[in-house]
């Protein structure tokens, strides 16, 4: 069930009117102006309508500012999904989530100069050879000149990670998205990047969304990424830092840039790098949210334990405090009774020198106590 503010979009939708959809092909559609995220867009929503082809959206009101079709039933996006009789100069954003999309072909979006944000979340995208057939486009987004935001939550086939990391470079690099602000790439079995550089062609990039991936180190390059603000690694398979990593998160930091890093859910190890993250964590100047709660992982006689980052340090600090306290304690007893074993040792010659000395104090004392009893 959508979220009461999810729905009131669609709500202002269906008051909408429906004619204005001004084709017999949109049937169902709901057509109309919503006012989304500050401002007022004219929308096409055909969500739910188990459309079987995209023949419709050569049919759309040329005054189109947003198109939500999702919820639908289309394997293939075929070249030109738009035709070329309409005008769309106005459409900022497309939203095709959850079609089941398997393949893009090249130029399938044409005519989109103005959109901004593209969401293809959830759809099952394969953009390398399968059944002898080459689902890699590498120009596939190469229409969108003014793309700032691009969703591909769960976008792509289950199990393809190696040809997702092994394509998107190609794909970043042909399409020309120089202006691209925002990239969610969240739940795609991403586990490594075959080039590391796979994101420094995008100079606009200021946020990164890779949570709910495989992904077991920093695998890729930031420190191209001179505008990035953001960077979401939670719930990866992340192990361990180098000290490279963190001084390149630390080189991210600016005096007109602040820098903000998502941690949370990794396995880090309870070893020694595991205290230089924790050290790191004190005096970097990188916001890394969540940091009191993340953890760290360790086995220990055949069991594994999850032990609070924070905690175990003050742990940690409390035994090196105790043990600091016993040495001192102990030094000192040995100190003291190497002490008396000198002085017994050398008792006559201690005697001979401080015995004037004592005498004379006791007779001071002596002295001073009788001229008190007299006054």
């Amino acid at each position: 069930m959508l979220p009461l503010l999810a729905l009131l979009p669609l709500l202002h939708l269906a008051a909408a009117n429906v004619y204005q959809c001004h084709s017999k092909l949109l049937k169902g559609c709901i057509c109309g102006k919503v006012y989304v995220n500050q401002e007022t867009l004219f929308t096409v929503n055909c969500t739910n309508l188990m459309f079987r082809n995209t023949n419709m959206l050569e049919q759309l009101p040329e005054e189109t500012q947003m198109l939500i079709f999702t919820g639908n039933h289309i394997p293939v996006l075929e070249m030109n999904v738009f035709g070329d009789e309409i005008d769309l100069s106005g459409l900022k954003v497309i939203d095709m989530s959850n079609n089941g999309i398997r393949e893009i072909k090249g130029k399938a979006f044409h005519h989109v100069p103005s959109v901004e944000r593209l969401i293809l979340n959830h759809n099952n995208i394969s953009i390398s050879n399968e059944d002898d057939g080459n689902f890699h486009h590498p120009r596939v987004f190469s229409n969108f000149y003014n793309l700032q935001e691009l969703h591909l939550t769960n976008a792509f086939a289950d199990n393809t990670d190696a040809a997702l990391a092994n394509d998107l470079h190609d794909i970043f690099v042909n399409s020309n998205l120089n202006k691209l602000y925002k990239l969610h790439l969240e739940q795609n079995e991403i586990k490594f990047f075959k080039d590391e550089n796979v994101f420094c062609d995008l100079p606009d990039l200021h946020d990164i969304y890779l949570g709910d991936n495989n992904i077991p180190s920093l695998n890729f390059n930031v420190r191209c990424l001179k505008k990035l603000r953001y960077l979401d690694l939670e719930n990866n398979n992340i192990d361990k830092f180098r000290q490279d990593d963190l001084e390149a998160f630390d080189s991210l930091v600016t005096q007109n840039n602040k820098f903000t890093l998502e941690l949370r859910g990794n396995p880090f190890r309870c070893d020694q790098a595991i205290r230089d993250l924790y050290n790191w964590l004190l005096q970097t100047k990188v916001e890394v949210r969540e940091k009191d709660h993340l953890e760290c992982h360790q086995a220990k006689y055949g069991n594994k334990y999850i032990l609070n980052l924070k905690n175990l340090a003050v742990a940690k600090r409390a035994k090196v405090s105790q043990a600091v306290t016993i040495l001192v304690i102990v030094l000192s007893l040995i100190l003291v009774t190497l002490l008396a074993a000198y002085a017994y040792v050398k008792k006559d010659k201690v005697k001979s020198r401080f015995g004037p000395v004592f005498d004379a104090l006791t007779r001071k004392v002596h002295y001073t106590t009788i001229e008190s009893q007299d006054v």
